[in-house]
């Protein structure tokens, strides 16, 4: 059985300004395949080698595998469809096989617009895709889908269908990646001019932010075994020479007693190695004593869910945390040398010129030595997409970026919001580069911060930097000329739209309780709408929200 793993060509000037980011999905995947007896596995990424769809062709030509898998985020989706397109080409016999969180909650979209696809995996991948890989190798695959738990498929008459949900791995040290798969010269993280990997913690996440998904796709919160994360890590820093990480999760620092023994493991080993991580404001509040001991293990930068400079913002974002948790986090990490950035979202149907200049305002107050602002994405399968209904008018898939405006604000166009934007990110810069930066004293604390600053001037100078190239922004003066150029052919249709409304139907997660009460709190909400109104009470005494669903 010859499998072969794809990465698509996908590229958008948001994070990969810092550099060329591992696939980490295809070592977990390769190492779980061939625990379960696969070993003919090949990789190709083509999002980093930059390869053209002929390019693509001839590798699966070469390659003749009889899978062919990959995964696709949101933004890259139309590439995976068309790397898979290009599989059948080549043979029909090949079984296309789509991962991803995009393809998990949008599969009866994905399916219909790209009827070639054999299965799409949902969820977590490994124990799904070594179940289809069996199922394909002893022929039951061909003769009834329905036999694997967790892919999504279309049917001889174009019905989609979705199996019984596949278990989590409960035990997530069972999953033991094959990192020698990735080709490591190519990985290389500019800051540090090392290379970089992306191992994992943990999966899942506690928390329901609105904007998120994340949350849905792992359905519950599982760690590993600090050591055994430690021993990854040594194998990688010893045997590929990576000298920076990041780990994958969504917020490391849940499990406390864990990630303190994962630090103290890595200080233990005194391995050659920096490391960043993102993580909620209020862990950071809640380890204060422990920040040292963090920065001691090796952790340089810390990205932060600030996410918003309003707090109205930040409840709308169910992101449970204040403003003056904000600030006192960004403090706290600087004051233990570690290098903050703060993450704001903007770009919602409310921004204003004033609230984009309050987020400018509260980030040089806070001053963290890194800022971000990105673009509010509205994920399709997100809380916040649902609430925000008609107003999103894109559905452009590949533009769901992060830098590019989806969203245009009521009070301004799209060309305007990402001028105020790149703004921002000039006058902070600027303040950074010439008067911070230079003069920290940390020696190794100023060298990664100038490393930063160098990866952002030369994504600047490529023009890749928040795609400015692509669209062609060239300051102010060509605000009004700025063209997004999105494929307005792309919808939603009505009843791909009521297929998608399904999607969770029997996908079980850990946050059932929690959206059953916000459930119950939505529906007194509409009670009491209904009761001022019949005391002649009318809209104008309700919230904007409230009025709208009566």
């Amino acid at each position: 059985m010859r499998i072969l793993l794809m990465h698509p060509n996908y590229h958008s000037g948001g994070a990969e300004i810092a550099g060329n980011w591992p696939p980490a999905w295809v070592a977990y995947l390769t190492g779980y395949l061939k625990h379960g007896g696969y070993h003919d596995i090949t990789f190709v990424d083509a999002m980093t080698h930059h390869l053209d769809e002929e390019q693509v062709r001839a590798k699966i030509v070469e390659l003749r595998p009889d899978i062919v898998g990959c995964t696709a985020i949101t933004p890259a989706i139309y590439k995976a469809e068309r790397l898979l397109q290009i599989a059948k080409e080549v043979n029909p016999a090949i079984v296309t096989v789509l991962g991803g969180i995009h393809g998990t909650f949008m599969y009866p979209q994905v399916l219909k617009e790209a009827p070639w696809i054999d299965a799409i995996v949902r969820g977590e991948g490994e124990q799904v895709f070594l179940n289809l890989v069996r199922a394909v190798d002893d022929g039951s695959f061909a003769r009834d889908r329905n036999g694997v738990r967790g892919i999504a498929f279309a049917d001889g008459e174009g019905k989609v269908i979705a199996t019984p949900a596949e278990p989590t791995i409960e035990d997530l040290d069972r999953v033991a990646p094959d990192w020698s798969i990735l080709d490591w010269g190519k990985y290389i993280y500019i800051p540090m001019n090392r290379r970089v990997a992306i191992p994992n913690f943990a999966r899942g996440c506690p928390f329901t932010c609105s904007f998120c998904s994340q949350w849905k796709f792992w359905r519950d919160y599982r760690v590993r075994d600090p050591i055994k994360v430690v021993d990854e890590i040594e194998n990688l820093v010893k045997n590929h020479d990576v000298g920076f990480f990041i780990l994958a999760d969504e917020e490391p620092t849940i499990h406390r007693k864990k990630f303190i023994q994962f630090c103290e493991e890595l200080i233990k080993r005194k391995l050659d190695v920096l490391w960043g991580i993102n993580t909620r404001v209020t862990d950071i509040l809640r380890d204060e004593k422990l920040l040292p001991l963090f920065r001691e293990a090796g952790l340089i930068h810390v990205s932060l869910g600030t996410e918003a400079a309003a707090q109205l913002k930040l409840d709308r974002f169910n992101k449970e945390t204040t403003i003056a948790q904000n600030k006192k986090a960004i403090q706290l990490l600087k004051d233990a040398g570690i290098v903050t950035e703060a993450q704001f979202i903007v770009g919602l149907e409310n921004e204003t010129a004033e609230t984009l200049e309050e987020t400018y305002r509260m980030a040089r107050d806070w001053n963290p030595d890194m800022a971000n602002w990105a673009m509010y994405t509205p994920w399709p399968f997100s809380d916040l997409f649902q609430e925000l209904g008609e107003k999103v008018e894109v559905f452009d898939f590949e533009k769901y970026n992060f830098v590019t405006p989806i969203m245009k604000p009521d009070a301004m166009d799209r060309g305007e919001l990402l001028d105020r934007v790149m703004n921002n990110y000039r006058r902070f810069f600027f303040n950074k580069a010439f008067f911070q930066y230079p003069f920290t004293r940390d020696r190794q604390r100023r060298k990664y911060l100038m490393g930063c600053l160098k990866a952002f001037a030369k994504s600047g100078f490529e023009r890749k930097f928040y795609d400015l190239g692509r669209v062609g922004y060239w300051g102010p003066q060509t605000k009004k000329t700025v063209q997004f150029g999105f494929d307005e052919s792309r919808r939603i249709e009505a009843d791909t739209a009521d297929a998608l409304s399904r999607v969770d139907d029997g996908w079980v997660t850990m946050h059932g309780p929690k959206i059953d009460m916000r459930r119950r709190k939505g529906e007194e909400n509409f009670e009491i709408a209904k009761a001022a109104m019949a005391c002649g009470g009318g809209t104008e005494q309700l919230s904007d929200d409230m009025a709208a669903r009566v």
